[in-house]
């Protein structure tokens, strides 16, 4: 069972995600914010794929995908910014950062699903 990672200071967010991850075969972890996630990726170790909000205490969703994208260990890591920045100067950031999709809130379960086949799709290609 493939394990994903969410991280976002609201624990309401994080519920809605973890539903819809769970329905779609996720095992779940959660941190609210960057340097939880960073902790808890190195303490699970089998996180594939990681949910991040851009807005978050201590440390953003963005300086998260910075450090995650210098890590040469998680290369593969998939990393998917979910967050209420609509702007397309953030989405660019985010993607520049290393991002592999970028989802704004509010979003449907049909929207977040779509994106995350689309980046399962992705790392099976090699991208």
């Amino acid at each position: 069972m493939p394990k994903a990672l969410i991280v976002d200071d609201s624990r309401t967010i994080r519920l809605i995600l973890r539903r819809i991850l769970v329905e779609m075969g996720y095992e779940v972890c959660e941190a609210a914010n960057g340097r939880e996630a960073l902790a808890a990726i190195e303490t699970e170790r089998a996180v594939s794929l990681v949910l991040t909000d851009w807005n978050m205490p201590e440390m953003n969703g963005l300086e998260l995908v910075k450090r995650l994208r210098q890590n040469p260990e998680l290369a593969s890591l998939r990393v998917v910014m979910v967050t209420t920045e609509t702007e397309l100067g953030h989405m660019v950031l985010a993607l520049d950062a290393g991002a592999n999709e970028y989802v704004m809130k509010p979003f449907t379960k049909d929207i977040l699903k779509e994106k995350l086949e689309l980046v399962e799709l992705g790392a099976r290609a090699g991208a």
